[in-house]
């Protein structure tokens, strides 16, 4: 069936283990990571029983199950980042961590396959009786971080315990068997994962199945009996073939499409395709905030209607920018099309990238684009999926970088680093020298192992307002190349060493809302290249929240600030009175002293004072 799927998906990714990254941006967040993040996500994973339950369900100690019903699921996901940094930066002592807690888990595992310490320790008889409860979506966790520690280390222990789990759960649902629709969608795309792992097709047929389940009435339980949520909260008022709009809960409409995505690219599915592409259209065009972020309701999680994006109440969970990167890249990949890695670079460095504190060490669960001073990091939640989604997302990061098609090279994202990569039948080595995303200048080498003629595909950014390319030292002219879906592409016989020099304009951009989106009428917003801005009060004491006016035309410079560790770039003008004020990348407010926040600026003195 993976053969099919090749006939279909146009692209196929370049996996992070094959990506160096070593720029000023990433690579100091994965430093942190390693470093900070992880040991923290793992002493409090400890500090809050989250790991003592599989302890407890497996009857090693004693005691009642602590947390929410799906904490499980913290576990997993750091295990699963933990593994990614290990096929990074290899540790001794955090692998000896991670097997312990993998004995653990091993240990708290059913005769049957099951696994879910809540059900274990609070009502056993209760298991598969409420489809909110995240049984599965605790498992779909656990089956990528199987995953990924294998790959790691070669060790099998815990992808047994997942290929149990799986197979319990073919035991028991499926055509023929007990009907299932999980509250919150990720085993979906966790079982094609597995099956690619495993080659057991079992698997991902067990996912189509249960994407097939959706809005057909099989979904039962209190979420589906609230006025306020209902089927639509988690994607199952309407068969998935039929999907048009987005709706309900952002994470885990972003966990289904990709699980749809992957489905489409291993069948081909038209249907899939073309639900996928009308409900693209619903996300990006009519409910993204300029940060890539999703979800505008803090009462759902999720979305509420086309263009209603207010600033200080958006909601935009990390997760939900991250789930939109998963869901973008693998479009890209069925498509082929720049416009779906232009989404996965603007969530990248801006929505999902705002959720965590350049130490590392605290944490965003909701990113609004505007806060009076109110709104801090923290360094855990009672739910903490964003803490433990930012530990296995930050050091996958290399994962959006590259991609290959039958002939040629895709570079999607700017970043510094390199990778082997294997096309046409041969293997190329690719090197970036760049100080993307502060600089638009980039010089690529390319090494073939054989001089060959293929495609190098470099993606055209939807922001950039020039793009030139040398080869060589020749500047490429009209005919030496084509552009193509958000792509400029040189097909050319290379040879080892050719250098490739791009050259991106990376104006300071005045971003405008459509007019639809009513609480940004009179407002701009300043990017440059990836980087949305936004004016904090650190470095504008003198201003007040919504103080600022913008003139349309006041000149606008680009100024290097160390004040985040490796340099930033931030922007420095004038207001409409004169006085100076500073804008600093988005992802990195909150950083220092505590104050007001603001992206969308009033361009116009006569208009009237942001209400929220």
């Amino acid at each position: 069936m993976e053969n099919a799927a090749n006939s279909y998906r146009k692209l196929q990714a370049v996996p992070f283990n094959r990506v160096r990254i070593d720029d000023t941006f990433w690579a100091s967040r994965l430093k942190a990571l390693k470093e900070t993040t992880i040991p923290a996500c793992l002493e409090q994973c400890e500090r809050t029983g989250r790991i003592a339950n599989f302890a407890k369900a497996a009857g090693l100690t004693e005691g009642p199950f602590q947390g929410i019903y799906f904490d499980d699921s913290d576990v997993y996901k750091l295990l699963e980042g933990a593994s990614y940094s290990l096929m990074n930066h290899p540790d001794p002592e955090l692998e000896a961590q991670v097997d312990r807690i993998i004995g653990l888990i091993a240990a708290a595992q059913e005769e049957d396959g099951y696994l879910f310490t809540y059900y274990s320790l609070v009502t056993p008889e209760q298991r598969w009786t409420d489809m909110n409860k995240h049984e599965m979506y605790c498992g779909g966790h656990l089956m990528e971080a199987a995953i990924a520690y294998k790959q790691a280390t070669g060790k099998s222990k815990l992808l047994d315990v997942a290929c149990r789990l799986a197979d319990h759960y073919d035991a028991v649902f499926g055509p023929g068997k007990r009907h299932w629709v999980d509250g919150h969608e990720e085993i979906e795309l966790a079982l094609v994962a597995l099956y690619r792992e495993t080659k057991e097709e079992r698997y991902w047929k067990l996912a189509l199945w249960l994407l097939e389940e959706r809005g057909r009435g099989h979904g039962k339980g209190e979420i589906w009996d609230r006025e306020d949520m209902g089927p639509a909260y988690c994607q199952d008022d309407k068969p998935v073939r039929e999907l048009a709009e987005v709706s309900g809960h952002a994470v885990r409409a972003m966990y289904l499409y990709a699980a749809m995505a992957d489905v489409a690219a291993m069948t081909g599915d038209k249907a899939y395709i073309n639900a996928l592409d009308r409900v693209w259209s619903s996300v990006a065009e009519r409910n993204m905030y300029v940060t890539g972020g999703i979800g505008q309701s803090r009462h759902n999680e999720g979305f509420t209607r086309d263009y209603h994006l207010p600033n200080e109440t958006a909601y935009c969970e990390t997760c939900a920018a991250v789930g939109m990167v998963l869901w973008n890249h693998r479009m890209n990949l069925l498509h082929a099309d720049g416009k779906y890695a232009d989404i996965v670079e603007r969530a990248m460095y801006n929505g999902a990238a705002a959720g965590i504190s350049v130490k590392g060490d605290r944490f965003f669960y909701v990113n609004p684009l505007a806060s009076r001073g109110d709104h801090h990091r923290v360094p855990w939640f009672d739910c903490s999926c964003c803490p433990t989604q930012l530990s296995r997302f930050l050091p996958s990061v290399g994962s959006y970088i590259y991609a290959v098609a039958d002939n040629g090279v895709v570079v999607n994202q700017y970043v510094q680093g390199e990778t082997m990569v294997r096309t046409a039948g041969m293997d190329v080595r690719v090197e970036q020298k760049t100080a993307y995303p502060y600089n638009g200048d980039v010089r690529l080498t390319v090494q073939p192992s054989a001089s060959h003629r293929f495609e190098l595909r470099l993606r055209y950014p939807g922001w950039c307002r020039g793009m030139t390319v040398h080869v060589n030292g020749e500047v490429l002219e009209a005919g030496d190349y084509t552009l193509d879906k958000g792509y400029f592409v040189i097909e050319r016989v290379w040879r080892a060493g050719d250098q490739v020099e791009v050259r991106l304009d990376m104006p300071i951009l005045r971003v405008r809302s459509r007019s639809e989106v009513e609480g940004n009428a009179g407002r701009v917003a300043l990017e440059r290249g990836p980087l949305l801005y936004c004016v904090e009060k650190a470095d504008n004491g003198h201003l007040q929240f919504d103080d600022l006016v913008v003139p349309e035309h006041a000149p606008l410079a680009c100024v290097l600030s160390r004040n985040f560790g490796p340099p930033v770039t931030v922007l420095r003008g004038a207001g409409f009175d004169g006085r100076a004020f500073t804008a600093i990348p988005y992802c990195f407010w909150d950083n220092r002293e505590p104050g007001f926040m603001q992206v969308w600026l009033r361009e116009r003195r006569e208009e009237t004072l942001y209400l929220g």
